[in-house]
């Protein structure tokens, strides 16, 4: 074993500068034998970090290679399984559990000690030994190779070096400080032990490389970085080594305590000063290249410069922990400057959006495509302080309108246009989203914020330098959690965002008031995106304040739509059909199905379905009831009808007892005109049976009804005669006449009414014979056409028209 110690050593460690301290042979436990080497290493650089490391030889077996290493720090417990038994098993608990068996119970109790002699000594956090023998622990290693493998040869390998005359002098000195530096050897050579005690083994020693690196180390290279993190970490670690009782007293204490504290102040100078030269020069920077991504509707990434900031992140780290006023000093250089930087990038990104949004509403009319929406809008490429909305004289209002809708066909609907707004503004919310997501994620991770901080109040993040104040104004505000100071920093840095996009959806909202159907369902998408990936984060809550206006807006177009229908106005001389802000209706559900599909916000959308579809019954009514050309039940049943087959079709769950009230409107309507209709051409009949009828009414016997005077049955005769068949077909002729007159054609209702007519008519006549048989029995009276010729009339009239 000590042969190939000596080997590993030569081959292995010595030329990464580690000293080999322990090794046991093992191979892993219930898997086929395949043996290598754990062992424990220090290495030789200050501070010490102790390792183990799994060692095997090559597949070809001429030399050993490093397998796998482990920091001892990260060793939780050692199970060596049986304390009492010889047992070659035990257990390494590192990020998970490691199983060995030892070639020996000698090699892995030996290589035990070493552990716990190397955790003793080095590590603050110890680790547990579970089954291992007291003795193991407490009893020094027996002579031989077993105390050579568990590293009782440690001190041998440090070599003699002659004193330097530094070094002569500085004892020259001590010897004189002591009085019995002579008289009495002994309590000199154990006080000056003791002194190198406490420097040696609190680790209060320095590298000269990493006092160089401190002191003038590459803050711009890779490798300069990683030698600085290196240094600082060492100089923290020296500075924060828990003195014993008294040894602050000692000179030699006090002298690299003050050594520390220099290189410290000197190496956080050094990285301030050139972390504030980064940001300011990135402050400046990038504006060449902006052109080129607002014309593409693009942000520039900022990820190379992150990915270069990130290099210094554990600087930061140290820098928090060593000099928090430097440290929150760049904190605040760092928003100002990128703050600057956003706001530029942000503001030229939005004023080409809106120049794109602006040109989704240009015609050769000069008019917006976008139904309700009439006027110019100009803009030049390089400002949008010239856009503007040039009024039309034909403008009937400035937003999107039911009634405009329905005095358009769904041809005329420029849906190209409102399908390249929703992707305008869709890619803006996609531009903006990654663009803080990645932001916050670099402040939390360059300004190390995963852990409660003292940070300075908000308007400490106003881009100036910490001033002077009294003691009684140095109150600093203690933030919760990361969460909070990040969203401060971001508030800071992306103050302009919220601004621009309520200006953008204030432009899109004035081009067509139906966009807020396409904002409404796209920005809940993206505030329910954030919140699922922090709901208190910046995104989240801006997106959020946004979504609540274009909430507003949606529920003013809903608003406005309502008012409006209340505010139609018929004209007299002209029929009605069916009126405009039904098929608005219609046309407005088509739209916000399509927009809605598969939404967060679809209840948002039910509740304005409901406000709308009783505005549109109760207008519909009001319009019925004011009509002078188009009889009321006419407007109800056309309107109605259309009503019933829009919501029928679109089958909008939420109206389905609108849809039911529809039809029921439309056929009570439909049965009532043609009622009415029919009582005109049969006019004197008409009258004719309904006094009959009253007659029976009021108590006549039926039999006897051919004893009143004026429904005796020569008067009923006398009434007979006066419709022949050749006058019932005239007079069915005038009534399709009229009927067609009523009806507008897009509903396409007359062969549906005069259907009806045909079944109403042949009801009456059964009706009027029913009468005549039971009023007038044995009289032989027969009306002057049957029912064939009736069906005759019927299908001829619809025919010749």
């Amino acid at each position: 074993m000590t042969a190939i110690k000596h080997a590993l050593q030569r081959d292995i460690f010595t030329p990464n500068d580690e000293r080999l301290l322990g090794i046991v042979n093992v191979c892993k436990a219930g898997k086929k034998k395949k043996n290598c080497f754990l062992c424990a290493t220090v290495t030789t650089e200050r501070p010490v970090q102790v390792k183990v490391v799994k060692v095997k030889k090559s597949d070809k077996g001429d030399f050993y290679k490093r397998q796998q290493t482990w920091e001892l720090r990260d060793l939780t417990e050692v199970d060596a399984k049986d304390a009492s038994k010889e047992n070659p098993e035990f257990d390494l608990h590192f990020e998970k559990v490691y199983r060995w068996v030892a070639s020996s119970t000698a090699e892995k109790n030996s290589f035990i000690s070493c552990i716990w002699k190397l955790n003793q000594r080095y590590l603050r956090k110890k680790v547990e030994f579970v089954n291992v023998s007291s003795q193991l622990l407490e009893e020094s290693v027996p002579s031989g190779e077993s105390q050579s493998v568990a590293g009782g040869d440690e001190d041998a390998l440090d070599e003699y070096q002659e004193l330097s005359t530094r070094e002569e002098q500085d004892i020259e000195s001590m010897m004189v400080t002591c009085e019995y530096a002579i008289s009495n050897a002994e309590a000199f050579a154990e006080k000056l032990f003791k002194e190198l005690q406490v420097l040696d083994g609190n680790y209060m020693d320095l590298s000269k490389g990493h006092i160089r690196a401190l002191q003038e180390g590459d803050l711009t290279s890779p490798k300069g970085i990683e030698a600085c993190i290196n240094a600082s970490e060492a100089l923290l670690q020296c500075m924060n080594v828990a003195l014993r009782p008294g040894h602050e007293k000692l000179m030699a204490v006090n002298q690299q305590q003050l050594l520390f504290a220099e290189l410290r102040d000197t190496f956080a100078r050094r990285l301030t000063n050139h972390l504030n030269n980064v940001f300011v020069h990135q402050g400046h920077d990038q504006s060449s290249t902006l052109s080129q991504h607002t014309a593409e509707l693009t942000l520039p990434k900022h990820s190379p410069l992150h990915r270069d900031l990130l290099r210094y992140a554990k600087l930061m780290e140290w820098l928090k922990n060593t000099h928090r006023e430097k440290y929150e000093g760049l904190s605040r250089t760092y928003v100002e400057y990128m703050s600057k930087l956003y706001e530029r990038e942000i503001k030229e990104f939005f004023e080409v959006a809106k120049i794109k949004m602006a040109g989704t509403s240009k015609d050769p009319k000069g008019k917006f495509g976008l139904h309700g929406s009439s006027g110019k809008l100009t803009g030049s490429t390089s400002s949008l302080n010239k856009l503007t909305v040039q009024g039309s004289n034909s403008r009937r209002s400035q937003s999107s309108s039911l009634l405009d809708m329905g005095n358009m066909s769904a041809s005329d609907l420029d849906v190209a246009d409102r399908t390249k707004f929703d992707k305008i503004f869709e890619q803006v919310l996609s531009e903006l989203e990654p663009l803080c997501l990645a932001e916050q994620d670099f402040i939390s991770k360059f300004f190390k914020l995963q852990q409660h901080l003292t940070v300075p109040e908000a308007e400490d993040f106003d881009g100036s330098l910490p001033s002077k104040k009294p003691p009684q104004a140095e109150h600093k505000h203690s933030l919760s959690s990361e969460k909070d100071i990040v969203r401060l920093m971001m508030n800071k840095i992306f103050q302009s965002i919220e601004t621009e996009l309520n200006s953008l959806i204030a432009l899109g909202d004035k081009i067509d008031s139906f966009h807020s159907l396409y904002m409404l369902v796209k920005m809940s998408h993206h505030v329910w995106t954030a919140e699922n990936v922090d709901p208190a984060s910046y995104l989240s809550t801006t997106l959020g304040n946004v979504l609540v206006t274009v909430k507003r807006n949606f529920d003013k177009c809903i608003s406005n739509q309502i008012r409006q229908m209340e505010e139609f106005k018929i004209s007299k001389k002209s029929k009605v059909g069916i009126l405009p802000f039904v098929t608005g209706f219609e046309e407005f559900a088509e739209l916000a199905e399509t927009i809605f599909r598969n939404a967060e916000r679809r209840g948002d959308l039910d509740k304005a379905y409901v406000k709308l579809i009783r505005a549109v019954f109760m207008n519909v009514e009001k319009v019925a009831n004011e009509s002078q050309k188009t009889p009321r039940d006419v407007v109800m049943m056309e309107n109605f009808h259309h009503i019933f087959s829009t919501l029928s079709r679109l089958k909008i769950s939420c109206l389905d007892a609108e849809r039911r009230e529809a039809k029921h409107k439309y056929t009570d309507h439909l049965q009532s005109y043609v009622i009415n209709s029919l009582g005109q051409p049969l006019e004197k009949l008409n009258h004719f049976f309904e006094g009959v009828e009253a007659r029976v009414a009021q108590g006549v016997r039926e039999e006897e009804v051919s004893y009143q005077l004026a429904f005796n049955k020569q008067e009923l005769r006398k009434v007979i005669k006066e419709y022949p068949g050749k006058e019932v077909k005239k007079g069915l002729d005038n009534l399709y006449k009229k009927v067609d007159k009523h009806l507008c054609e897009e509903e396409s209702l007359l062969q549906v009414v005069w259907h009806s007519m045909q079944d109403e008519f042949i009801r009456q006549y059964k009706h009027f014979e029913d009468l005549i048989g039971r009023c007038y029995p044995g009289s032989g009276i027969t009306m002057e056409f049957t029912i064939q010729d009736m069906l005759e009339y019927f299908s001829s009239i619809a025919q010749s028209h």
